[in-house]
């Protein structure tokens, strides 16, 4: 998010809860909440209550929960973030993908590096 917008970005995609106070639209071209880690998850992590490891675990379970079961459709079942990541690895066949986060750079602990394997190993695109 701080580093400057280089044309080969492609798509840039927010993946985080909150798109932050005072973040300019035009520094992201899609902001995708639902690929971020819960609130509750992420204190948790920052507090230093869980190891990386762990918080990986959790953030893994919480994309692949399914969602609240929907009363109109009773024979299909929902398969959390699945198609979500399906459809940014789709996108990433065709064009460059950016995910961004709030954490800094440079940093190595990110949940934007386990999406990044998670939409890989979905059809091995590079994002």
């Amino acid at each position: 998010m701080h580093s400057p917008i280089e044309t080969g970005d492609g798509l840039r995609i927010l993946a985080t809860r909150f798109r932050g106070r005072g973040l300019p639209a035009d520094r992201y071209d899609v902001w995708m909440a639902n690929l971020g880690p819960s609130e509750r998850l992420l204190k948790t992590v920052q507090a230093g209550e869980i190891t990386w490891r762990e918080f990986s675990r959790r953030f893994r379970a919480e994309l692949f929960a399914p969602a609240a079961t929907d009363a109109g459709n009773a024979t299909i079942k929902n398969h959390g973030q699945k198609f979500t990541l399906r459809l940014v690895a789709r996108l990433a066949e065709k064009e460059n993908v950016t995910l961004l986060c709030h954490c800094a750079d440079d940093a190595k602990e990110c949940h934007r590096f386990l999406l990044q394997k998670l939409i890989e190993r979905e059809c091995g695109a590079k994002t």
